[in-house]
């Protein structure tokens, strides 16, 4: 299940937090909200940032001879 989660501290500190995304789509789905509420601080990125859902080989087939 995917969710954005917000985290609004009692000093006004608010902290925006990603589950269940892969790869930089967390930070693609998130955008909007962090360009709605104003300058990030601060980023953690998590092991599941760096996983990339699904990784392609490229072939180059011969086009002469």
């Amino acid at each position: 299940m995917k969710e954005i989660v917000i985290d609004i501290s009692d000093d006004g500190e608010i902290r925006l937090e990603t589950r269940g995304f892969k790869g930089k789509a967390c930070i693609e789905e998130a955008a909007f909200l962090k360009n709605l509420l104003g300058r990030e601080t601060h980023r953690q990125l998590v092991p599941a940032y760096h996983q990339h859902q699904k990784k392609t080989a490229r072939r180059y087939l011969p086009l002469c001879g």
